[in-house]
């Protein structure tokens, strides 16, 4: 009796063990693909649409509000071999040259402490404003992943701006045949009450009529309507963003001592052929205030390396 009743059992956990392997294997099999698995994928599902893309180059937008949560992607492709994309990239003190590009991006300063690269970024108004009148945030980078065909790069800041957090700037590179790269930027953060006011004040009044890239439906004369509001705001700042790579990257190939007003241009003349979403200030405007912004970033830099 004892002998069936042990056999009873072992084959019980046998049948319980076979279950458990096999639920494990499943979960396996359905997980979500993720880092390079994921973006691959990703490129072959919206290659269609790069293709005939709306905004006149290869170049992808989506976007989601979901659970006080914002979120945008752009994928694009790069005309450059993967090795210059992430040989520039993983750089943290490039990406302070590259996000200083946004009107709204006063100065950016860099430093290592501690084994942790942490870029400060001065947060203002879209024209001139010195450094001591914007919102400092800082901003922890992190390469998460870096390989021979992916690169994983993650700014993130836990507290920013209105008590809004967890801001991500993720940036992601494979490379493509033909020395060419598809990138992906995604931008996203968790709101708050104090930015929900502010929004809900701002886009009943100043803000009214700016908008994102995401049409929402089309208009009596047969004109697209594009997404307004604080989701609008998030597609433009990825779109920026994305151009300020993309000009950093066009201008490398020329001396240092021009490059710097080779960007502005550049990424000016990116914006500007989308005027209904980006444009802000006109390029003299843009121009000299980020000439005199550059100056004070340099200025602030300087002071970081000499201890001040």
């Amino acid at each position: 009796m004892n002998t069936r009743k042990n056999h009873k059992k072992i084959i019980l956990f046998m049948v319980a063990a076979a279950m458990l392997l096999s639920a494990g294997f499943a979960a396996a099999v359905e997980q979500p693909l993720q880092g390079e698995a994921l973006l691959l994928d990703t490129y072959h599902r919206i290659m269609p649409n790069l293709e005939t893309s709306n905004f006149g180059l290869p170049l992808f937008l989506e976007s989601f509000e979901h659970d006080k949560k914002m979120h945008v992607d752009v994928y694009g492709i790069f005309n450059y071999p993967f090795g210059s994309v992430a040989g520039v990239l993983k750089v943290p003190n490039n990406w302070c040259d590259i996000v200083s590009l946004h009107p709204n991006v006063k100065a950016c300063t860099s430093r290592e402490r501690a084994g942790t690269w942490l870029l400060t970024f001065y947060l203002g108004n879209k024209e001139y404003q010195p450094p001591e009148d914007a919102r400092q945030v800082v901003c922890r980078y992190q390469t998460i992943d870096q390989r021979s065909g992916y690169l994983d790069i993650l700014l993130n800041i836990d507290e920013g701006p209105y008590s809004t957090k967890n801001h991500r700037l993720k940036f992601e590179a494979l490379p493509l045949d033909g020395d060419r790269t598809f990138v992906h930027v995604s931008y996203s953060y968790s709101d708050s009450a104090a930015l929900r006011l502010a929004t809900k004040i701002y886009f009943a009044t100043l803000g009214r009529g700016k908008m994102g890239f995401t049409v929402t439906g089309i208009d009596d004369n047969g004109d697209p309507i594009y997404i307004g509001g604080v989701r609008g705001a998030v597609e433009r700042s990825a779109i920026r963003y994305y151009f300020a790579i993309q000009s950093f990257m066009h201008t490398l190939h020329y001396p240092e001592e021009n490059r710097f007003n080779l960007r502005l241009n550049e990424w000016f003349d990116f914006t500007i052929r989308y005027r209904k979403q980006l444009f802000e200030l006109n390029k003299k405007d843009y121009v000299t205030s980020k000439t005199t912004e550059h100056e004070n970033q340099m200025r602030l830099q300087q002071e970081i390396g000499t201890g001040l």
